[in-house]
């Protein structure tokens, strides 16, 4: 036992350089892992060029080494030709390829939307005029009907709009509007009653409520606690399903043996026909993402059901109808508070048009109201910049309002709500006819399945010409 020892020590003693650079070898390793997060790394070096770029040292340059030295060299090859091939000629398929897509596990898609509680209401009937006859206390309490009684609640003030209010001595008129104060819900009809924060003083009795006429807008605001109160009318909000299908989008390309082999005076090969083919592709699933109407078809023939996608068109919470005649930039204004109000949308949409929209647009003179801003180029696309006090348009025309005949309409888009579901996504598949004896030819198959879906439908906005 002895002996082997000893011949261990005498071998690790002759051997010591190689133990030295085998442990100096293994330190590096850790610290290599340490840095890169336990992530692998390339095992020849890269060394910094003297103008910021970079060089590999003993080694080929392969993918990972490019990926590694410049990870936004190498693109996916189908991903980045379709985002390329004219962009501006499909902006809403373009958008919904640069924002991302989310899998989707099955041909139908279905998804919740949460809108917003309504804050508007109207009264039904008008209210009593308050005078110094009879029980004057009648009018400090006073119950409204409204024509939405579900929004209110005990403890919500509500702002009375057109109906002026009072000073603190009850007689003189403010230029403030009205402020009630719930104070009671009925269970039986949903009526209201409410006092009045800012109301006139009839007699000795003071914040009488005035007279409220029919049709008058009721504005809901804030909830109003007292010290002692712990608890409030509940507050829920149910998001509504919804449902789109999935259509496949499919285009085939082929080339003959011989026309491969001929010579030609201009170069034209596959990969022009494979753009052509996508752009082709593009302009009909643009129009299929706005205008197609959802709906499942048997097709007798192949004995089988289509899916067919429903255009976001037809998904949009709002609409803005406009004169052509009396196209001014008033009527601008107008559209731009419908389509930044009454939504918690983002403050930078995109508006697309066709070209009789946009010709209005382009020939009103702007002031300061509401002003063209240079061009700005978003996910590819070139826009032009419309700004307002209400927010930032992103205008473009698009010609496929045009080609299917609504030249004077247009949509707002609010980008961070648009969502694109891909069952199947962009793919290209070759198919081998010569093989199976059909054709002597060579195939691509382009394969697409999608939808569109507008995750909150009231950020979104048709424009249609009366």
């Amino acid at each position: 036992m002895k002996n082997k020892l000893l011949q261990k020590i005498k071998w690790a003693k002759s051997n010591f350089k190689l133990i030295l650079i085998l442990l100096f070898t293994f330190c590096l390793l850790l610290v290599s892992c340490a840095m890169s997060n336990g992530e692998t790394t390339l095992a020849m070096a890269l060394v910094a060029g003297v103008a910021g770029g970079k060089h590999v040292v003993d080694g080929p340059l392969s993918t990972d080494v490019a990926r590694e030295a410049s990870p936004e060299l190498l693109l996916n090859e189908i991903d980045s030709q379709i985002v390329k091939i004219r962009p501006m000629a499909t902006p809403v398929d373009q958008l919904s390829r640069c924002a991302g897509a989310k899998r989707a596990g099955s041909m139908t898609v279905d998804y919740y939307n949460v809108d917003t509680k309504p804050t508007t209401a109207q009264v039904q009937d008008d209210t009593p005029t308050p005078t110094a006859s009879g029980d004057i206390s009648r009018f400090t309490k006073v119950k409204l009907m409204t024509t939405n009684n579900e929004i209110f609640d005990v403890s919500d003030t509500i702002l009375v709009q057109g109906v002026s209010g009072y000073a603190p001595d009850g007689t003189t008129v403010t230029n403030n509007d009205l402020v009630l104060y719930v104070v009671k819900k009925e269970d039986n009809d949903g009526g209201i009653w409410v006092m009045a924060a800012n109301g006139m003083k009839v007699g000795d009795t003071e914040n009488c409520v005035p007279k409220i006429s029919k049709s008058t807008i009721l504005i809901r605001m804030g909830r109003a606690a007292s010290e002692l109160d712990v608890m409030s009318p509940q507050f829920e909000a149910l998001p509504q399903k919804a449902r789109n299908f999935c259509q496949i989008f499919k285009c085939q390309i082929e080339q003959s043996t011989l026309m491969k082999m001929s010579n030609k005076e201009v170069p034209w090969d596959m990969s022009d026909q494979e753009e052509a083919a996508i752009y082709d592709m593009r302009l009909g699933m643009e129009k299929s993402f706005l205008f197609g109407v959802k709906k499942k078809l048997w097709d007798p023939a192949k004995k089988e059901n289509i899916l067919l996608t429903g255009g976001i068109w037809y998904q949009a919470g709002k609409a803005f109808n406009y004169d052509g005649e009396k196209f001014t930039q008033n009527e601008v204004v107008d559209l731009m508070r419908d389509a930044f109000t009454g939504n918690a949308g983002s403050k930078r949409k995109i508006l697309i048009g066709g070209s009789g929209l946009i010709g209005r647009l382009n020939k009103l003179e702007y002031s300061k109201v509401v002003t063209a801003g240079e061009n700005v180029v978003k996910w590819g696309i070139d826009f032009s910049e419309l700004r307002s006090k209400f927010g930032t348009l992103y205008v473009l025309l698009s010609e496929v309002f045009d080609e299917v005949g609504m030249a004077d309409n247009g949509m707002v888009i609010d980008p961070e709500y648009l969502q694109k579901y891909c069952h199947i996504p962009f793919t290209t598949e070759a198919l081998n006819l010569k093989a199976s004896g059909v054709r002597n030819v060579d195939a691509l198959v382009l394969t697409e399945a999608s939808c569109l879906v507008l995750r909150y439908p009231k950020a979104h906005m048709r424009i249609v010409m009366q």
